[in-house]
């Protein structure tokens, strides 16, 4: 009989989010890091972007975030890149953190299966469904 058991992957949330987007993921069945769990309180609140992107590429884990420009920030796609980083991004900033959960968790099937592609890229998560940002799909296009 076939194992129909489906390993999910871990994620790991940007300080952007906040410590809340953690607990609803949590309680929505999924595994998830936020920065202070990995790296303590004080050193998450100074860690480079760089230095969290490569440790998360190469722990497996997938990126959540609100941070849109690090598509844009060279030191950030370079990590992202040598790491094989997996990102999704809100990219509405002004969403409350109640809505930033919400938004998440109600694409986290989409999430997952698109998580099951290898890195390195980022999708926009939006209120019905994800967008590929970077790359572009047409290499010819500059990041937005």
């Amino acid at each position: 009989m076939a194992d129909t058991t489906e390993q999910w992957p871990e994620f790991f949330v940007d300080r952007s989010l906040g410590k809340s987007i953690v607990e609803e993921l949590r309680a929505a069945g999924l595994t998830a890091h936020s920065m202070a769990d990995v790296y303590g309180e004080q050193r998450a609140q100074r860690l480079p972007d760089e230095v969290w992107l490569r440790d998360a590429g190469e722990n497996g884990w997938v990126v959540l975030t609100k941070d849109d420009a690090i598509r844009r920030r060279p030191a950030e796609r370079d990590a992202m890149i040598s790491a094989a980083v997996r990102v999704f991004c809100l990219t509405t900033a002004n969403l409350r953190g109640f809505e930033q959960a919400e938004r998440f968790v109600a694409n986290r099937h989409r999430i997952i299966r698109q998580s099951r592609k290898a890195g390195p890229y980022i999708y926009g998560v939006y209120e019905k469904g994800l967008k590929r940002l970077w790359p572009p799909a047409d290499p010819s296009q500059p990041p937005k």
